[in-house]
């Protein structure tokens, strides 16, 4: 299971990390950060899906996706083409990201920023604060539900928005007891890494509550998709792959959007 080793790895890195910064020297640099940018409104957009552009240069699944990767020079075009928000993996062994590639991202943009991690700590989340990010990721199959209750407060109590992510009934169930306001359904199984947009649609109709924004990440690949996300109920997207492996990942969120763009999507 990819799930369970990334797991394990992040563990033993949090280790290491938290001899090298103490939890109390982030919360110490905090007070002097200027405030988060709003993530969740970025999300509504009257009449049509807003979109999340993820920098990511590999996946467990896919290898490298993308070999001359500048996450900041990504960035600058997703936000140019009309992303409402940039999604920054920063998981070292598994994606090949690192945590100041957020900071890049978050100094070359003026959108909200998300960082996409597994956060399994409290720490992650005053460590995703100094970063840069505006939002972090929960992974429902990586947290119990006391974890996502308390890293929700944590985040909250920062200025830091949480998108939560699930793929299953049960955790959806459990994510939505928790008061969560924005919720991702991702349609990749993070055992076997496969895809299927079908996952949204079935889960969607689950979720009752008009004040929760409801994202669909992975496997959305053309302007159909996004179209098909929309007529049910999808607020906004999570895109990645599709964009990173473009020639041109501007051109390639343009065409996402429905515009004319490289033949690459």
């Amino acid at each position: 299971m990819i799930l369970s080793k990334i797991i394990a790895n992040k563990k033993l890195e949090l280790t290491a990390i938290k001899e090298e910064t103490s939890i109390e020297t982030l919360q110490a640099i905090i007070p002097t950060l200027p405030p988060p940018r709003p993530f969740g409104p970025a999300l509504r957009l009257p009449g049509q899906v807003a979109i999340i552009a993820e920098a990511k240069k590999a996946s467990p699944s896919k290898g490298i996706i993308r070999r001359q990767y500048a996450p900041e020079q990504l960035a600058r075009a997703y936000e140019r083409e009309g992303a409402s928000a940039i999604s920054v993996l920063t998981e070292e062994k598994f994606f090949l990201g690192h945590p100041t590639h957020l900071t890049l991202v978050k100094k070359a943009t003026s959108i909200p920023v998300l960082r996409k991690d597994f956060i399994i700590d409290s720490y992650q989340i005053y460590e995703s604060r100094v970063l840069g990010a505006d939002a972090i990721l929960l992974i429902a199959a990586a947290l119990n539900r006391e974890q996502l209750v308390e890293f929700q407060e944590t985040a909250a109590g920062l200025g830091l928005s949480c998108l939560v992510e699930v793929h299953t009934e049960s955790e959806l169930t459990d994510v939505l007891s928790t008061g969560a306001t924005v919720i991702g359904i991702n349609n990749r199984n993070l055992n076997t890494f496969e895809t299927d947009l079908r996952v949204t649609f079935n889960l969607r109709n689950l979720i009752n509550n008009d004040q929760i924004t409801v994202v669909s990440e992975s496997g959305i690949k053309n302007h159909q998709d996004i179209l098909e996300l929309q007529k049910n109920g999808v607020h906004a997207v999570l895109v990645g792959e599709a964009l990173v492996r473009c020639q041109d990942p501007g051109a390639g969120l343009n065409q996402l959007k429905g515009g004319r763009g490289p033949d690459d999507l």
